[in-house]
């Protein structure tokens, strides 16, 4: 197999061949079709993350089952299927007999604790894979499903987080996440302020024609009161910016898995019944849920595409604010 390994942290990416392995009990291995490429993914190649040694990036993968280890009924092999973040939880800790394994207290994660997509082929376990809908003509291809398996995904569990009574929304950071939320929330009737990084007005653009009311920068005033704030920037002094946006009782809610420090602010930008919370992973349910409202009604996926061997070039696009949308690797 090839794939592009990260030695270590704030270095680039290197192409190697790998020796394949056959898949263990449990286990799945898939040939990538398309794997996307995640903010988190740049937080474990910079450093921001703490390395555990060297590993293959990538956990938006979309995939064809080539073989399927001991034990395993379902994927079959032929099947395409997704491959997320959290690829594997214990099962048994407090949290996972609660219903809430994204919190696990032994989990591994795909592209970070065990190899991942940026990669000709990637070992999975076959429990924790996306049912994906099968391809037909005019279907969503591998490059414009694959954003869906983190940016989709987290963007659904964040907005679920904002609470049932959203009118106002605003999105703070709008790249693969927010341009997929954006969406869902404007069919369900919300108002959608997109908030971008100052001057970005590509960005601003395409938030509008996805349906949002408003698009400005960062630290711009949206022309309403927000019900809700969604953070996608890993930008820490965001948070006094959102809370100061949103009305009493509102929410803001943290959707990276880093975040810059945030800043000291005024008890009064809190006082109100405002709340701040974060969302953590993911779960199983929430990627059946997810992919059962896409099927209902899909989704616009802006994505980039660059060849594996380009996977350096694609990090930096991203870290430099140079992509809209979505960039997606495709081996």
């Amino acid at each position: 197999m090839r794939a592009m390994v990260l030695d270590r942290p704030g270095t680039p990416l290197v192409e190697r061949e790998l020796p394949g392995r056959p898949p263990g009990p449990g286990e799945v291995r898939l040939r990538v079709l398309a794997c996307a490429v995640c903010r988190t993914d740049l937080h474990v190649v910079d450093g921001e993350l703490p390395s555990r040694g060297p590993v293959v990036p990538g956990h938006e993968v979309v995939g064809v089952v080539e073989a399927a280890g001991p034990g395993v009924s379902w994927p079959p092999p032929g099947r395409r299927v997704g491959l997320p973040w959290l690829g594997g939880a214990c099962g048994h800790c407090a949290y996972c007999r609660r219903d809430r394994e994204n919190l696990c207290d032994a989990p591994e994660f795909t592209g970070y604790t065990r190899n991942g997509g940026f990669a000709t082929h990637v070992l999975a376990n076959a429990a924790f894979c996306v049912e994906l809908p099968a391809p037909a003509a005019g279907g969503p291809d591998p490059v414009h499903l694959a954003p869906l398996m983190c940016a989709g995904l987290i963007g659904w569990r964040c907005l679920r987080a904002a609470g049932e009574e959203v009118r106002e929304l605003g999105l703070y950071g709008f790249g693969a996440a927010a341009h997929l939320v954006a969406q869902v929330a404007h069919r369900r009737g919300m108002r959608v302020h997109a908030f971008t990084r100052d001057g970005d007005h590509a960005a601003q653009a395409l938030a509008r024609r996805l349906g949002a009311a408003w698009a400005g920068g960062s630290h711009e005033r949206p022309p309403a009161e927000l019900d809700a704030a969604i953070l996608f920037a890993p930008v820490g002094e965001l948070v006094p910016v959102a809370l100061g946006a949103v009305r009493k009782g509102g929410r803001v809610v943290c959707g990276g898995i880093h975040m810059s420090d945030i800043p000291s602010f005024p008890y009064a930008r809190l006082w109100g019944e405002r709340e701040l919370c974060s969302v953590a992973n993911l779960t199983r349910r929430d990627a059946r849920e997810f992919m059962q409202e896409v099927a209902r009604a899909p989704l616009e996926v802006v994505a980039t595409s660059y060849p594996l061997a380009r996977a350096n070039e694609a990090l930096d696009d991203l870290r430099a604010g140079r992509v809209n949308g979505a960039a997606v690797l495709v081996p």
